[in-house]
């Protein structure tokens, strides 16, 4: 009798936990742009690092993605609802690994990037991400599949504009950055670069 009185009763917790119509109850509010941005400029990326012109095609990555995400015109600043402005605030590249002879064979690349979004008409920032990182790790261009550094920065820079469009067009929450205190920031050691 007792056995089954646990039987029942579990099945009663079952089936109370259980939703009727298989719908997920809780679901966040939808954070999106306001609605009278349609049109954004994107600001050339500021280089906070030693390395010469990561910014450019950081810049360029970004405007693509935006043009070929064709939710939101791009536009000069003057006419633009809305401004991205970012910066490149550590650019990291060290060797991981070593064959017999000492020469790298896998490289690791560590970016950390500030963005913000900026709503033009109210003169307020819209979203921050204070500490955007990314990390790649990629085999020499010595080895069969591997990449120079040119190659990976590339497509470290796609990820990245892939990561600000999606944050920008999806809203808040989707694409998180690392608090400033766990990234680390050294202004003293702001690039390590490879000789």
């Amino acid at each position: 009798m007792k056995k089954l009185a646990i039987l029942l009763f579990s099945a009663l917790v079952l089936c109370a936990c259980t939703p009727l119509d298989n719908q997920v109850y809780y679901r966040p509010n939808q954070q999106i742009m306001p609605q009278h941005i349609t049109k954004i400029h994107v600001r050339p990326f500021i280089n906070r690092t030693e390395v010469f012109a990561l910014e450019d095609r950081l810049t360029t990555e970004v405007t693509d993605e935006f043009l070929r995400n064709g939710q939101y015109s791009i536009v000069d600043e003057d006419r633009a609802d809305g401004v991205l402005a970012g910066e490149v605030l550590r650019y990291i590249l060290l060797p991981v690994q070593y064959d017999t002879q000492l020469v790298p064979t896998v490289y690791r690349m560590e970016v950390l990037l500030k963005v913000r979004f900026i709503d033009k008409v109210s003169n307020e920032t819209v979203w921050q991400e204070p500490a955007l990182k990314q990390v790649y790790t990629y085999s020499a261009s010595t080895l069969p599949g591997g990449m120079s550094e040119d190659q990976a920065r590339e497509e470290m820079w796609k990820n990245f504009a892939k990561m600000v469009v999606k944050r920008t067009v999806e809203g808040f929450g989707s694409v998180g950055s690392e608090t400033r205190q766990r990234a680390q920031l050294n202004t003293d050691q702001t690039t390590i670069q490879r000789q």
